[in-house]
């Protein structure tokens, strides 16, 4: 499917698997868009599904997301899902609640901070020990994604900015546009540091390989 829109994609068009997302800022492109699609389709002998497809749509439901004008939300369901989530009681239950966390990764400040007491769990050898520290992370982690950031869409004619944090065990960035009324978040990414110390230069920390960027933040807490 990337092949038939290959010209198409990251321009007006996404593809995963055999769903397809068409987007555009107005209206008129929007048809000028979906004749191009449909086109597509048809030189191809794709066929859609017409209960499958909605048209016209000013947000949308994809891969978890809820997408329109205003930017990009965690769908409703996946926050009802964490606000149910209990804690977890074995390695298996951990790693589940990392991996939903792990996609929504992009809405979450300082995610690798947090985690950190929760990955120190999936260490080899290390024996599961649900702690006063694990409860926190969890808990932090669950009320954050009760009512996640909403991220803009990133626009390519604009300037980008990248903000960098660093602690002794995590470093952070959050790439940000201005589009008129501030700075916006477009995704929050962080990591771990262990392979650094607590000697290591505050500054060499927040240039780490591991967080490539084109501006740093001075303040602290900015992811």
């Amino acid at each position: 499917m990337n092949g038939v829109f290959r010209d198409l994609l990251d321009k007006c068009v996404i593809v995963y698997l055999d769903d397809i997302l068409i987007y555009s800022k107005t209206q008129e492109q929007h048809l000028k868009d979906l004749a191009k699609v449909f086109q597509r389709l048809h030189e191809n002998r794709l066929i859609t599904k017409g209960s499958k497809c909605e048209f016209l749509k000013s947000e949308v439901e994809f891969l978890g997301h809820v997408m329109g004008a205003d930017g990009i939300k965690i769908d409703p369901k996946k926050i009802t899902t964490i606000r149910d989530w209990k804690p977890p009681t074995n390695l298996q239950e951990l790693q589940s609640f990392l991996g939903f966390v792990n996609y929504v990764r992009r809405f979450i400040p300082n995610m690798a901070r947090i985690t950190g007491p929760l990955t120190d769990l999936l260490r080899k050898g290390t024996l599961f020990e649900w702690g006063e520290r694990q409860q926190i992370a969890f808990d932090e982690l669950r009320n954050f994604l009760m009512s996640p950031p909403v991220l803009r869409i990133a626009d390519p004619s604009r300037p980008f900015e990248v903000l960098t944090d660093a602690s002794d065990f995590a470093i952070g960035a959050v790439l940000l546009q201005d589009f008129g009324d501030g700075l916006q978040p477009i995704a929050y990414e962080s990591g771990s540091c262990r392979q650094l110390n607590a000697t290591t230069p505050f500054t060499t920390k927040k240039c780490s390989p591991s967080c490539t960027h084109s501006k740093c933040g001075a303040g602290g807490g900015v992811v």
